[in-house]
């Protein structure tokens, strides 16, 4: 069973752009079923008046390892349609 304070300060890394996200900072849970519903990796750490964060759905998790994260997340996709 894997508990969400298992995947705090793990780093997470994007395998469609091999992209290092950052680490993860937080989790969204859903409260009726206890089930994680996605990651939150901030983006700019030391931006303090604005901070973006990347949501990582849980379907989008290739792979919980002991330190590091595998995740196939297309945000990019969105952002850069020509991509």
């Amino acid at each position: 069973m894997l508990r969400s304070y298992d995947l705090h300060q793990k780093e997470v890394v994007n395998i469609r752009t091999a992209e290092k996200l950052g680490y993860i900072e937080d989790v969204d849970i859903d409260l009726e079923t206890g089930q994680i519903i996605s990651l939150i990796v901030p983006k700019h750490k030391f931006c303090f008046f604005h901070r973006d964060d990347y949501i990582i759905p849980w379907h989008d998790i290739v792979i919980v390892g002991k330190d590091l994260v595998l995740v196939d997340f297309g945000e990019f996709l969105a952002e850069n349609p020509t991509q």
